[in-house]
């Protein structure tokens, strides 16, 4: 059944996580002679599918692989259709931070729309267990496999020479600067550490407004562009602070893990799939800037229980979160998509 696997990918560029788990995909799948090709449609696909036209499904195709976010209009009825369930934003918990227009987009134009895929899709896939139960409980009660998303860990891997720990122990924010992500956080944390710790931030432009209210240990890296450059800045770092309050799988985290990182994050989220607390990094109250504050100050403490927890953070990144876990999870997805034909 294998050797009967061609995937298309009919995918909204959205300038997220999702296109580079689309991206690596691809890349390995055709790595195993599988034929994968992706069909790029630009942002407005989402919101105005309407003024988008619809690409025309190839004849080469057996199988088409979609996220859950794609407008029916886009989703071809030739093919069997697999599609992965990237986000939580339907939990009751992201109310407090969406406001308004948000959560009403969110609810009467993502969540009916992806409803109709859920429904007529003959595989579902989510990318963590927390990511499944939301989607059972807000959209769709239906059976859904649960696949980690896959990480290159002979990329993003420790520094042959680990960074020494000098008067300022260092920390690392990467992500996009939103609430959703915890980012009004990371100021109050930093006050409360003070001026023996730093934070390497991704803010850019969008953090411009907020950088008047900020301490002066916290410094902006601008946007990194590319897995290099993330994997530079994770190796001249001891800890990644990721305060996210809602992520589908938390890419990042099992990044810097991969990087030999301990990671500092929320409980109550996806990331208690990810972090082990107190073996490859710390899981917080949701929103305790006191409790995180005091998590940095433990493991910088003690240089030698944090190399424990980096090397355990690189060996759980390696044994549950690597490329050919996924890989092989996809395969037997598509496997069993296609022995479902009528």
């Amino acid at each position: 059944m294998r050797d009967a696997i061609a995937v298309w990918f009919p995918t909204v560029r959205t300038g997220t996580g999702t296109d580079v788990f689309t991206e690596r995909l691809v890349a390995e799948l055709k790595k195993k002679g599988i034929r994968a090709e992706i069909t790029w449609l630009p942002l407005r696909a989402e919101y105005a599918p309407w003024t988008v036209s619809v690409p025309k499904t190839p004849k080469w195709a057996s199988i088409v692989h979609i996220n859950s976010w794609l407008h029916p209009r886009f989703v071809p009825n030739s093919l069997p259709v697999i599609a992965t369930i990237h986000h939580a934003v339907h939990h009751p918990q992201a109310q407090s931070y969406k406001g308004l227009i948000r959560t009403a987009y969110h609810r009467y134009w993502i969540a009916p729309n992806e409803r109709n895929v859920l429904e007529n899709s003959r595989t579902v896939v989510a990318v963590s267990q927390f990511v499944a139960d939301t989607a059972k409980e807000t959209l769709l009660d239906r059976p859904m496999q649960v696949i980690y998303n896959g990480i290159d860990t002979e990329k993003f891997k420790p520094e042959n020479h680990p960074r020494q720990t000098d008067e300022c122990f260092r920390l690392l924010y990467v992500g996009s600067w939103m609430t959703r992500k915890g980012v009004d956080l990371l100021a109050p944390i930093m006050r409360e550490l003070g001026e023996d710790f730093e934070l390497r931030y991704t803010g850019g432009a969008t953090a411009t407004q907020d950088k008047p209210d900020m301490p002066k240990n916290m410094h902006d890296i601008g946007r990194l562009q590319g897995d290099a450059a993330i994997v530079s800045a994770m190796q001249d770092v001891d800890v990644l602070l990721f305060p996210s309050r809602s992520e589908g799988f938390g890419l990042v985290a099992a990044e810097a893990m991969a990087c030999g990182l301990p990671v500092i994050a929320f409980s109550d989220t996806c990331l208690e799939e990810i972090v082990q607390d107190g073996v490859t990094g710390r899981l917080l109250p949701l929103g305790d800037v006191h409790a995180t504050a005091e998590a940095v100050r433990e493991i910088a403490r003690s240089s030698t229980s944090r190399n424990v927890m980096s090397v355990a953070a690189r060996n759980r990144a390696v044994s549950r979160f690597g490329l050919p876990a996924m890989l092989d999870a996809y395969l037997n997805a598509y496997s069993l998509t296609l022995e479902q034909r009528e």
